[in-house]
């Protein structure tokens, strides 16, 4: 016998004060449906999940639920005035019996819910809003964003729960591997429209890209046809203007036809144009040592970053990724340990908390009132990469309409807020990009985009990110900071980086590789003869800094043998060539490049060893 649906909306039309969000909208979810919610940045997504809630009354139509049925909802934004404490909100819908549940959520989602609700931070405030609906466990779970301001292993412990779980839910998220481990079917929001697709997320860009390819060919027949009757219009009308009023009828209707065609959002005109080549070294830490209190971030920590590295840094929230970063690039110093920025750097950053945004001013202001980006004496001007352009301009390249210009940044999105932010970063050249969280609020297509950019950026990229997907799409070397001041360097991205670990993890370590990092752990005999504790005795006859970089050399050979191996499978595509010359042109650069620094640090380990052995 067929189950009642968990919630069914038909026929729902909504405006705010202008286009209509929706019309006519239809959509049903079933016991045990597992959907993402998947458009574009403004498309209506979270509109829709609150019309579904019943948070938002739509002008007309109808939503109905099964008496019995409870559907919960995740707030972006949660009130939590008359809570003295996250976990007292969490809690609120729960009867005292069942008050454990929020601190086993809790324990899962790594807040603490005696944390006050004055102290508490907007990462903190979700958190407890998803605690509180996993803590109720309603028939439908609505999840908008749930994976923002938490970290990867409290996005593995989510994905687990609701992969678990026998309940419905929809999930609005930017996090692919999230979305494609969890999802069945796929709700389209699309200018005013909602598809459905009974595929998981995965099958969702081939499903999109064949829409649009059939809507093309549509409007092309339809401008022919239109084309061809306007013609027949123009030649022979005043002969036959009382027997064909029909055809001309015709004629204007698939005219109307065509304007009342909305066209799709095409993407953000986002473009990285790199300044001047750095120097070949950018950045070189040498024995970091970093503390808070009783709190260590880094102990011991050597990092070299050459020009073109792609560098990601991966570890649980508070651990200390961002303060590292800002100690690599010279914005924090360290409390021992030395780093030296290489020649001739232009860099850019991207934060995120988005401090280069002023809230309570517009995003004409942000722009044009830039020192470094205004043009001089023009305030409705903004200097791209060495160009002037219209502020107004400037912004519809990153899908902001004129109307928003002058709005205060404080209406924006996330991911709008996220995209004005890529706006001014990108204004400039740059040959080091720092990115803090770039990929929080962007939607799929921007994602893609961007990832696109960085992958053709000819300079050097640092990254920290709870992205698994984004990770494994840009990263060439991975940092893992797992407290403790351990910060451990792994060839590749998250993915390299986890076969890695549980690869290190099954093996015995060697008496003398204790404290290595795994990747050192498992090399040929250079790395063993060259780990610090083991090579001490016998490097006697070198001097300190001979000593650090005789240590250091393994790693660097084991990273950069691994990126030519990555490169060469990447050229081993026989259709590179013709496909994308630019890409298989600089790929085969970057070979050579590895390829003459590897040889480069094999002679230098030889000679030092050499030396040592003497």
């Amino acid at each position: 016998m067929a189950r009642a649906p968990l919630l069914q909306l038909s026929d729902i039309s909504l405006t705010f004060g202008g286009d209509p969000v929706f019309s006519d909208l239809s959509l049903v979810v079933q016991p045990g449906d597992r959907v993402a919610l998947v458009g574009r940045n403004g498309s209506g997504k979270s509109t829709l999940m609150k019309v579904m809630a019943a948070l938002v009354e739509p002008d007309s139509g109808s939503r109905v639920v099964p008496p019995g049925t409870s559907v919960g909802y995740m707030e972006q934004d949660p009130d939590l005035s008359g809570f003295e404490t996250l976990g007292a909100f969490a809690a609120s819908g729960l009867e005292p019996s069942e008050a454990y549940r929020v601190d086993v959520v809790a324990e899962g989602l790594k807040f603490s819910p005696d944390t006050p609700v004055a102290s508490a931070s907007g990462g903190e405030r979700r958190r407890a809003a998803l605690a509180k609906l996993l803590a109720e466990d309603p028939d439908l779970m609505l999840l908008d964003e749930p994976t923002n301001h938490l970290d990867i292993e409290a996005i593995q412990w989510l994905e687990r729960e609701l992969a678990e779980t026998r309940k419905a839910f929809v999930l609005i998220s930017h996090d692919r591997a999230f979305l494609n481990a969890l999802t069945r079917a796929t709700l389209w929001v699309d200018r005013g429209q909602v598809r459905r697709q009974d595929k998981g997320f995965a099958a969702f860009e081939a499903w999109r890209d064949k829409t649009w390819e059939e809507e093309d060919e549509a409007r092309h027949k339809l401008n022919r046809k239109i084309k061809a009757e306007a013609r027949w219009a123009v030649e022979g009308i005043s002969a036959r203007r009382k027997r064909n009023q029909g055809r001309l009828r015709a004629l204007h209707a698939m005219k109307a036809e065509r304007a009342a065609q909305i066209r799709r959002k095409g993407t953000a005109a986002m473009e990285l144009e790199a300044a001047p080549q750095s120097g070949n070294k950018v950045i070189e830490a040498v024995g970091l040592e970093k503390r808070f209190g009783d709190k260590v971030i880094v102990s011991g920590f050597d990092l070299k970053v050459q020009r073109g590295d792609r560098v990601a840094f991966v570890g649980p929230n508070g651990v200390g990724k961002t303060t590292l970063l800002k100690m690599l690039i010279g914005q924090e110093a360290p409390d021992a340990g030395t780093v030296t920025l290489g020649t001739k750097i232009e860099m850019a950053v991207f934060d995120q908390n988005r401090a280069r945004l002023d809230p309570e001013k517009s995003l004409w202001e942000n722009l044009a009132g830039d020192p470094l980006l205004g043009v001089s004496g023009r305030s409705d001007q903004v200097m791209v990469r060495g160009t002037p352009k219209h502020v107004v301009g400037y912004l519809k390249e990153f899908l902001f309409d004129e109307s928003q210009a002058r709005a205060p940044v404080r209406a924006l999105s996330g991911g709008e807020k996220a995209r004005l932010l890529l706006a001014k970063i990108m204004a400039r050249e740059s040959n080091l990009l720092v990115l803090d969280e770039p990929t929080n609020d962007l939607d799929v297509e921007t994602l893609d985009l961007l990832q696109d950019l960085l992958g053709d950026y000819d300079g050097t990229v640092l990254l920290v990110s709870h992205d698994r997907d984004f990770i494994d799409r840009v990263a060439a070397t991975t940092v893992a900071m797992e407290g403790d001041g351990r910060a451990t360097v792994y060839a590749g991205g998250w993915t390299d980086y986890q076969a890695q670990r549980a690869e290190s993890a099954q093996k015995p370590a060697p008496g003398s590789g204790a404290g290595k990092p795994p990747a050192q752990q498992e090399k040929s005999p250079k790395a063993s003869v060259a780990a610090p504790k083991a090579s001490a005795p016998a490097a006697e006859g070198l001097s300190f800094t001979e000593k650090k970089r005789l240590d250091a050399l393994p790693a660097e050979i084991e990273r950069l043998e691994a990126e030519i191996a990555k490169l060469t499978e990447f050229l081993s595509d026989p259709e590179l060539f013709s496909r994308e010359p630019a890409k298989f042109a600089k790929a085969s650069e970057a070979l050579v490049e590895r390829q003459q620094a590897l040889a480069a640090c094999e002679e230098e380990w030889l000679t030092l060893e050499e030396k040592a052995s003497a």
